[in-house]
């Protein structure tokens, strides 16, 4: 998935953003090898630690260049026919309209029934593992006292003792696709689990692999992120590609915003908040959650309160960045040091 940024970073360094063709959902054939997707997903950009990639605009005739040339599947609803091919705008759009994740998780739900594919693995297995393996680490350091600053470093090998801990942490996938990722947290010895959708289509399928596989401790809700129904609150929230679809979306700056306020009220003070991105670095999301803290101090500083509670709640604004994983694979290109994916840990204070 691809995104827009709100705030592009006005810094001197020259940075770059390649994009190659994304594997899309097929229609009428087999979906593409798990290798396959992982490759395409692995290469859809190019980012910088630096803070800023291109402009929005060449984001997006990016991601409309890499749709046209991959997509064999367009949604009726989202393309005129009397065209041979889509205009840019349109194609970019799409990946932000619930429209098309509708009609995607149907063709990968009618696969599942048919030849028992599980569909897109989201940025590729190896990136999933890493995510699982770094949150799991993390989780463990925050529930044994252990990060008492975002400036430490999560354990890579917490001991297999430190399970024990796990099974206390409730857990919201939002986006969650085809739940695979619940799987994986399931198996490292997380137990409350929900996944959130707004594709009902993806739910189906969710639901379905999770019998399929025996994981009827996994929750699945249809519900959408930015007008969510859910009534409590998670003490680890997961996004793996959800905040870069969102942004996609013809009103995606109002968009974004609704989703920090939805995930401020979903999130336990005292959670994580666990983003992973292939359209923004790490500067960039803490820079989005800067500005969310900074609307967020702005609205509270108009409410009629003492002196004293005004001063707290400044002190403590919604979100504090915790960590981010630094062992993804890194490259030079164009003289700035990038990966291709970005995974960020925020805490709710």
């Amino acid at each position: 998935m691809a995104g827009m940024r709100l705030s592009p970073d006005e810094s001197s360094e020259a940075n770059q953003h390649l994009s190659a063709p994304l594997q899309q959902f097929q229609t009428g054939r087999e979906v593409a090898s798990d290798d396959d997707r992982s490759v395409a997903a692995d290469s859809w950009s190019i980012k910088s630690d630096y803070g800023s990639t291109l402009d929005d605009e060449q984001r997006h005739a990016d991601a409309a260049e890499a749709l046209s040339s991959a997509a064999n599947f367009r949604p009726a609803s989202d393309c005129s026919s009397d065209k041979d091919e889509p205009d840019a705008d349109a194609m970019t759009s799409m990946l932000g309209l619930q429209s098309y994740w509708d009609a995607a998780y149907h063709d990968e739900l009618a696969n599942f029934r048919e030849h028992g594919h599980v569909g897109e693995i989201w940025f590729g297995t190896d990136v999933m593992g890493t995510v699982i393996s770094w949150t799991k680490s993390l989780c463990i350091d925050v529930s044994q006292g252990h990060i008492t600053n975002h400036v430490g470093e999560a354990k890579s090998q917490p001991v297999e003792q430190d399970d024990k801990y796990l099974s206390s942490w409730s857990v919201l996938d939002i986006g969650t696709g085809n739940g695979l990722l619940l799987q994986e947290l399931s198996k490292q010895g997380f137990s409350d689990l929900t996944g959130t959708d707004y594709s009902e289509g993806a739910i189906d399928l969710a639901r379905s692999l999770a019998v399929r596989d025996g994981f009827s401790n996994i929750k699945f809700v249809v519900d959408d992120i930015l007008e969510t129904k859910l009534d409590r609150q998670f003490q680890l929230v997961m996004d793996k590609g959800t905040l870069d679809a969102i942004g996609l979306h013809p009103d995606g700056p109002i968009k974004r915003m609704m989703y920090w306020d939805s995930v401020s009220k979903l999130l336990a003070c005292g959670g994580i908040l666990v983003i992973t991105s292939c359209n923004h670095t790490k500067d960039e999301l803490v820079q989005e959650v800067e500005n969310f803290n900074q609307r967020k101090i702005a609205i509270i500083a108009q409410e009629p309160k003492t002196i004293k509670d005004q001063e707290t709640q400044k002190d403590h604004p919604p979100f504090r960045y915790l960590n981010h994983v630094r062992t993804y694979p890194t490259f030079m290109f164009g003289g700035s040091v990038g990966s291709r994916v970005a995974t960020v840990a925020f805490l709710r204070n």
